[in-house]
């Protein structure tokens, strides 16, 4: 059995392709249920964002495990599975526990120390417990992962400065228009992302901040916070015409903003050019767009160079960030070591015990003409034997659990005292 991740992100593939594997709050129980029923796996979560695409898994076989975590990628994005295996990561065991800590915390971001990835992380595992398709390993394991993104973003300073996707969003929206004072804004989806780009364009002294979502209630709401003004969806062309920056973020599966709905705003505007920056996966807005004369389109790919070049600081305090991983992996390690050995020590320690007591009853007779004290005695002087005997057995197996050699110990002890 192995704990396994398997999936793409920023860095093994284009935004094309991420943004077709992306798979959208709406069909992960569906995703979690198909996972679930797969032969080779016994628990499975799914982290999808803006940057990733992951399966964590619990793989009865690891090949299998690997065939049906890809199958199911595969069905999910109608692919063939020659068309993006080649931009998959595969990791097992030890270096997938690694690989999950360091997303929690930030560590393997776009934007290094992102601040909204380990709500995410959280967010995946919840599902995942309410779909009854995370059980004693990967909550286990996730909640580790929590407890160590925490821990880094408290310990270190990586989460100094712009860490997170939304607000990267507004520095680069600021530095493309020279600041943001005077500026009308249309902030298409009032999710997390939306609500922090929001937040942030109000305190950078924009003269209007106007708000597009597909519920109307979460759009009056973040409106209300920022003093600005909720809209309709079916608006956005009309408002289109006014505003001079729009940044996109929904969940939508299919293009909010078409090239003609740009095209007939750009219209009517003479000598006023159009910044707009989607920083949704898939992409809100039409790609041909970038040819509409005024129009700026920005994506996720103009945003990760943007944030790097930013993030020099916050890679030195990525050296202690890893520093606190690798303890926190080391800490995870040890409770799992100690719950897979513990089953096999207990019953070892009971089959030891059940003998004591066995041969104690059997010469009873002849310890009959012994005091209490005496009695007490005896019972101790057989349970330190015991203790003695037992101490390095059990020491050994702890050791070695979870390799070859703990392995042939552990079946070894099952021969030798018929557990």
């Amino acid at each position: 059995m192995s704990v396994v991740v398997i999936g793409l992100n920023h860095r093994t593939t284009s935004l094309d392709l991420l943004e077709r594997m992306t798979i959208d709050a709406e069909r992960l129980p569906k995703a979690l249920a198909d996972l679930a029923s797969r032969p080779h796996l016994s628990e499975a979560v799914v982290l999808s964002t803006c940057n990733r695409t992951e399966v964590y898994a619990v793989a009865e076989r690891f090949h299998g495990g690997f065939a049906d975590v890809r199958d199911f990628l595969a069905e999910s994005a109608f692919l063939a599975p020659e068309d993006f295996s080649d931009h998959l990561y595969v990791r097992h065991d030890a270096e997938a526990v690694s690989h999950l800590f360091e997303v929690a915390a930030g560590l393997d971001s776009a934007v290094l120390g992102e601040s909204e990835i380990l709500g995410q992380v959280g967010e995946a595992w919840d599902l995942a417990r309410e779909e009854r398709t995370a059980g004693t390993t990967l909550n286990l394991l996730f909640r580790h992962a929590l407890a160590a993104g925490k821990r880094v973003r408290t310990d270190t300073g990586i989460a100094r400065g712009i860490t997170s996707v939304s607000q990267a969003a507004v520095a680069l929206a600021s530095e493309r228009l020279g600041g943001l004072s005077g500026v009308r804004v249309l902030v298409v989806g009032a999710g997390e992302m939306g609500e922090g780009m929001a937040v942030a364009l109000a305190a950078a002294g924009v003269a209007e901040v106007l708000v597009a979502n597909r519920s109307a209630a979460p759009a009056e709401t973040l409106a209300a916070r920022v003093g600005g003004r909720a809209i309709d969806l079916f608006e956005l062309t009309d408002q289109l015409a006014e505003v001079d920056l729009v940044l996109t973020s929904t969940g939508a599966q299919a293009l909010i903003l078409e090239h003609a709905d740009i095209t007939r705003a750009m219209a009517g505007r003479t000598e006023r050019p159009m910044l707009i920056i989607d920083i949704a996966v898939p992409r809100d807005v039409d790609p041909a767009a970038a040819g509409i004369d005024g129009v700026t389109l920005l994506d996720m790919d103009d945003l990760r160079a943007f944030a790097d070049v930013g993030a020099a600081s916050r890679r030195r305090e990525a050296v202690k960030a890893r520093a606190l991983i690798e303890e926190a992996v080391a800490r995870y390690t040890g409770e799992t070591t100690a719950r897979e050995a513990a089953p096999l020590v207990s019953a070892l320690r009971d089959r030891a015990e059940t003998i004591r007591v066995a041969e104690l009853d059997r010469v009873a007779g002849r310890l009959g003409e012994l005091d209490a004290r005496q009695r007490e005695a005896v019972e101790a002087a057989t349970r330190a034997i015991v203790a003695k005997l037992m101490h390095e057995p059990t020491v050994r197996m702890k050791d070695a659990v979870g390799t070859a050699k703990g392995d042939r110990l552990a079946e070894s002890l099952r021969d030798l005292f018929g557990l």
